[in-house]
């Protein structure tokens, strides 16, 4: 179950156990409820300060609960074995139930602690699903730190029939009171954000009480990150205002393009920008969108940002890095099937359809990779492309055309996504050549048609936007506007990778500081840092 180098790791976790905690598991029959057994019974070896006992009355076998120890109000539920992508998730119910503290920014922690009335949630996750452990590992401690809310994470695998029922095509999943709540990755920030109704008014209300900037980085992404790291380098007071940090890439598996790592994975990678962003004395304000931008009036004074939940900041200079999101096909049915059978990411939700017809939509590298993933679990995938020929690297089109399992389709236009009402039951494409159109029955469909830059909220601000809606920017990362950059995947610049952005953030920060050196004598920049300090002091 647990290879040796993952039994030393876990071994050496236990040992960081402050009080004492109990496994209460419920088992049938069956060898997934052996499986539990093992495992509970293993952990239990490995440490005095843990019991387990297999009398557990939950309705859901196999299943298995994490309490303190004499603390029966207190407690995280797994249903099923929370291992693959999760057993991270595993280890941190366990430790923080045995009393060691979450390595999670304290007020946020303070706020689960202060969160209100009573909250009862049951998550569905898939143990390859990369965005499923931060929804797992959130609603984990918020049940171990506030006795007003229990939390059920349930592995859909384990309990294929529930999920049929209650219609579950897209993880993580969240249901709330027994009602669909949430769907998609979200962190702690972003689940007290939509649970507590106060939050988002108490994080503009700090913003407003925040000193001006001298470069407000917008956007978390790679190139946010970058641009934030590079001008609190310069000494500047720098802050970063973004959804999350991480952007996009928190969403991406494997990465094997980083020069000089041969592979990571998003959220890991993102979680390592997060780190050196804390390492500055950078501000970060989050989970916040911007909603307008308003230009300073003449160079080296303010220019403001308005985000949605009503906070305001100003910086004398800007780095726009909001990134992009996929791009929806904006036909019949797609949005009504969202999370009932039309989906974005293979890995999360490819195991939701194991055995099951789907269409992968897209013939670039994204939608060959995903076919390519989902030939290997699906009972049978069609590629529809809209060019006349894919436009992926030959050797992922050699290997697709090598699945017995795989149709393709070229020069085929996706018209419609059809369904009962409930989810997706088909798809219908024409032909570009013959005109024709033709019916595929199916249960899934997986969009990978590549990127819209996130800018819409810029349209009226006076920065010029190309054709596509993306930032136009010069060779200095410099928009038309007087101090104000753009970097990333939400620019002109061609080719969206993550090293590209890194490099791109990087460029803009250092032409922001250019900008700031010469509007403003570095005197009175200094002075208003000081004065700043001495205020916070």
């Amino acid at each position: 179950m647990l290879d040796a180098n993952l039994k030393q790791q876990l071994q050496q976790y236990l040992g960081m156990l402050r009080e004492p905690i109990e496994l209460v598991a419920s088992l049938g029959d069956g060898q997934k409820s052996d499986e539990t057994r093992e495992l509970l019974t293993m952990i239990a070896d490995m440490s005095d300060k843990v019991t387990a006992s297999f009398d557990g009355d939950n309705v859901r076998l196999p299943s298995f609960l994490i309490r303190r120890a004499g603390d029966h109000d207190v407690a995280v539920t797994f249903a099923g074995l929370p291992l693959g992508h999760e057993f991270t998730s595993l280890v941190l119910a366990l430790l923080w139930a045995g009393g060691h503290p979450p390595k999670v920014d304290e007020r946020l922690v303070e706020q689960a602690k202060a969160l209100g009335g009573t909250h009862n949630f049951e998550m569905y996750f898939s143990l390859s699903c990369h965005n499923c452990p931060d929804v797992v590992q959130a609603l984990t401690l918020l049940s171990l730190f506030n006795k007003g809310v229990s939390a059920t994470l349930i592995e859909g695998g384990t309990f294929k029939d529930e999920v049929e029922e209650r219609g579950v095509l897209a993880v993580p999943a969240v249901f709330k009171e027994g009602e669909m709540w949430a769907s998609g990755r979200m962190g702690l920030e972003e689940i007290l954000a939509k649970v507590d109704t106060g939050a988002a008014d108490r994080v503009a209300e700090e913003m407003q009480g925040m000193a001006p900037f001298e470069t407000l980085v917008v956007g978390g992404g790679p190139a946010g990150s970058a641009a934030s790291i590079y001008m609190a380098r310069k000494g500047f007071r720098t802050g970063i205002a973004a959804d999350r940090i991480g952007g996009q890439v928190l969403d991406t598996m494997g990465i094997e393009n980083f020069i000089s790592t041969i592979y990571t994975e998003g959220p890991k990678l993102s979680a390592q920008m997060e780190a050196h962003i804390s390492e500055y004395d950078i501000d970060v304000v989050k989970p916040v969108r911007a909603s307008k931008l308003i230009p300073a009036d003449k160079p080296g004074e303010y220019h403001t940002v308005e985000f949605e939940n009503g906070g305001t900041l100003s910086a004398r200079s800007i780095v726009l890095s909001t990134g992009a999101r996929w791009r929806s096909l904006g036909v019949p049915g797609e949005a009504e099937y969202q999370t009932k059978g039309v989906a974005y990411c293979p890995h999360c939700d490819g195991p939701l359809f194991k055995g099951k017809r789907v269409a992968v939509i897209g013939g670039g590298n994204s939608g060959v990779e995903a076919a390519i993933d989902l030939a290997n679990i699906v009972g049978h995938v069609t590629l529809i492309e809209f060019d006349s020929k894919l436009r992926a690297d030959q050797v992922l089109v050699d290997k697709l055309k090598s699945f017995a399992n795989v149709d393709i389709h070229v020069s085929a236009q996706t018209t419609e996504i059809t369904g009962d009402g409930s989810k997706v039951n088909g798809l219908i494409y024409k032909n570009r050549e013959s005109g024709d159109e033709h019916t595929i029955p199916l249960e899934g469909v997986f969009v990978q048609i590549g990127l819209v830059p996130n800018t819409e909220w810029l349209k009226d601000s006076g920065i010029a936007l190309s054709k596509h809606g993306e930032i136009e920017i010069d060779d200095r990362a410099a928009t038309n506007l007087p101090g104000i950059f753009a970097a990333g995947d939400a620019t002109t610049v061609p080719y969206k990778q993550i090293i590209i952005a890194m490099g791109e953030g990087s460029k803009a920060a250092l032409s922001a500081f250019d900008y700031l050196i010469r509007t403003e004598p570095a005197a009175e920049i200094a002075q208003a840092a000081a004065t700043h300090e001495a205020q916070v002091a």
